[in-house]
This record gives structure tokens, C-alpha cells and sequence, in this order.
């Protein structure tokens, strides 16, 4: 069982950025590629990024490729997701996820955390 738990949402204005951090627990994390996703109201879930377990790979949505970046220290159970160049269409709860293969897909993700909330003022 792995447990994730969000932090370092808030409220920035357009062209800010944010570091949203993801820490887990328990031993296995370096076996899990990690995703963030996001989901604005009124709007499906969306996959934002992914890492693989040794970080060497990571695959981003189109619209926030070059503006944000993931990484993981596996050293201290924790992803991360930098997000510079924010804008107000980046509104959204942002939760990290846990998956045995690295993949887009949300369904095939096994842990989910409870979410953080973004919000960018225009």
C-alpha cells in the first residue's frame, strides 16, 4: 500500500509559478512511475506528466510542455511538479497518482492522493 499526500497548491497570479510536492509513504516508491493529473470543475480528469521509477523519462500534456517540470528524489519518497509560466486555464486540483507502468492512462493508475488545489488569477 503506498500513501501520497499533496502539498504546495495555492493561489498564484498569471506568469507565476508554483512547486507542488507529492510525498509517500512506505519503501516501495522507487517501484511505482509517478503521474499528476488535474481536473477543473465541471471538466474530466486530465493527465499532466509523468516519471519513470528512475526518473530518467518523463512525458508531459501538450498544453503544459516547456512550463512545467517533473522530477523525484526516490531518496526521499517525494515527486515533484515545478510549474512556471502559470495560466488561469492551469485552474484545477492537482493530484499525484502511483502506477506500476508509465502511463497516461488515470484508470491504470493504483494510488491516488487527495489533491491540491491551484489557482491562477488572470
Amino acid at each position: 500500500q503506498v500513501q501520497l499526500v499533496e502539498s504546495g497548491g495555492g493561489l498564484v497570479q498569471a506568469g507565476g509559478s508554483l512547486r507542488l510536492s507529492c510525498a509517500a509513504s512506505g519503501r516501495t516508491f522507487s517501484t511505482y512511475a509517478m503521474g499528476w493529473f488535474r481536473q477543473a470543475p465541471g471538466k474530466e480528469r486530465e493527465f499532466v506528466a509523468v516519471i519513470s521509477r528512475d526518473a530518467y523519462t518523463t512525458y508531459y500534456a501538450d498544453s503544459v510542455k516547456g512550463r512545467f517540470t517533473i522530477s523525484r528524489d526516490n531518496a526521499k519518497n517525494t515527486v515533484y511538479l515545478k510549474m512556471n509560466s502559470l495560466k488561469p486555464e492551469d485552474t484545477a486540483v492537482y493530484s499525484c497518482a502511483a502506477s506500476k507502468t508509465m502511463t497516461l492512462l488515470a484508470v491504470t493508475y493504483d494510488y491516488w492522493g487527495q489533491g491540491t488545489q491551484v489557482t491562477v488569477s488572470s
